[in-house]
Order: C-alpha cells, then sequence, then structure tokens
C-alpha cells in the first residue's frame, strides 16, 4: 500500500473509522479534513450489494444536482443540419461532425462532456476504443444520445453527472466543492442518495446499500448513517 502523507494522517486522526455519521456532520468533517490548498471536490461513494458481472444488476445512469459541481463543463456536441444551430444556441463549446472526430483521432480532448444526436453514432462509433476507457463515449443510459440537444446541454451545464457501478460494486459521484455551503451540499447528496435508491435493480439481494461515504478529493473518507438521510 502506498504510504500515507503526514497531512492526511494528521485529518484521519479527526474521524472515528469505527462510527457512521449523521449526513450533516459526514458533510461537515469531511471539508474539515480537506487539507488540500485548491478548492478541493468532495464526493460520494456506495458500496452497493449488487453483482455488476450480471447484466440486470449493472447501474449506470445520470442525475442533475440541485446545486451543481463547481465545475463548468465543457460541452462538445456530434450534429449536423438543424441540431447545429440548436446545439450553439443552447451554449455548446463545440459543435460538429467529421472535424472533431478526426481531432479526437489525433489527440484531442479540450472538453468534459460529449452529446450526440442518434444519427451521428455511426460515425461517432469509430471513436469508442479511444472514448470508451476515458469514459467519454455518449449513451442514451446518461442522456447524451438524444436529438433534444438543448435539454442534454441545459442539464449538464447545471450540473449533471454520470454514475455508474463498478467491477467491485461501488458507484462514486462528485457533490459539490469544498467552498459549497454545508447546506448545497447535503441537498446535492440527498439528491444522489435518493437516485440510488430508485435504481436499486430488482434482481439485487439483501442489503444495498453496505456503505455509503463522503470524502475530498485527497482526504480521508468520513462514513455517513443511511437512517440520517431525508430520503424522498
Amino acid at each position: 500500500m502506498a504510504k500515507k502523507g503526514k497531512k492526511y494522517l494528521e485529518a484521519a486522526k479527526l474521524v472515528d473509522n469505527t462510527k457512521a455519521y449523521p449526513v450533516t456532520e459526514a458533510i461537515e468533517l469531511a471539508k474539515q479534513t480537506n487539507y488540500a490548498k485548491f478548492d478541493a471536490t468532495l464526493e460520494v461513494a456506495f458500496r452497493l450489494g449488487v453483482d455488476p458481472k450480471k447484466a440486470d444488476q449493472q447501474i449506470r445512469g445520470a442525475v442533475v444536482l440541485p446545486n451543481g459541481t463547481g465545475k463548468t463543463q465543457r460541452v462538445l456536441v456530434f450534429a449536423k443540419g438543424e441540431k447545429v444551430k440548436e446545439a450553439e444556441a443552447a451554449g455548446a463549446d463545440y459543435v460538429g461532425d467529421a472535424e472533431y472526430i478526426n481531432k479526437i483521432q489525433q489527440g484531442w480532448f479540450d472538453f468534459d462532456v460529449i452529446v450526440a444526436t442518434p444519427d451521428m453514432m455511426g460515425e461517432v462509433g469509430k471513436l469508442g476504443r479511444t472514448l470508451g476507457p476515458k469514459g467519454l463515449m455518449p449513451n442514451p443510459k446518461t442522456g447524451t444520445v438524444t436529438f433534444d440537444v438543448t435539454r442534454a446541454i441545459n442539464e449538464i451545464k447545471a450540473g449533471k453527472v454520470e454514475y455508474r457501478v463498478d467491477k467491485a460494486g461501488n458507484i462514486h459521484v462528485p457533490i459539490g466543492k469544498s467552498s459549497f455551503e454545508n447546506e448545497k451540499l447535503v441537498e446535492n447528496f440527498q439528491t444522489v442518495f435518493e437516485t440510488m435508491l430508485k435504481v436499486k435493480p430488482a434482481a439485487a439481494k439483501g442489503t444495498y446499500m453496505k456503505n455509503v461515504t463522503v470524502t475530498s478529493t485527497m482526504g480521508p473518507g468520513v462514513k455517513v448513517d443511511p437512517s440520517t438521510v431525508n430520503a424522498k
């Protein structure tokens, strides 16, 4: 295991690893133990009782955080015809087709999210090996393959984040910056928590939410007591 630094160890002393904290307290503690000199991202990690190897227990989607992420996402839209004008009007940072496919093939990645109209996916699919490993491939499940490009762009700019279960049954989702007010972080957390409950696979057996943790970019994890979350 990698050796932990002095600042991390000092921060970790503030966290009781044997305790699951109320959500408001956990978020406050995650902010307190953030020793980074930059405005760190806070994220929530879920360890779920699912078997991602089974198709009916794979979890993937997107959720719009009510208070945003604290980061302005750069959106690239693959479209043609009238959809180009629509995407530009909606605030897309880059809009086009073949020219941007060529740029990406040459190593250009000056964007955060890709939206593509369905009629462009035949061409965009050629970038699968390049975009897939980076998690940038547009997908209907996350709302990034759509003819409603205005809605897609607006949601991404407003704070839409994607989530996907990994091989170990974990999901990591950013909930904002350490500079956010606690109430905003709690609200974002609750929105993500509620989403995780809604997407529980019918085939999942036993305990679904095995562990919920919040952490800053470089700080220690703080366990959250799920019973303290006001999920709707």
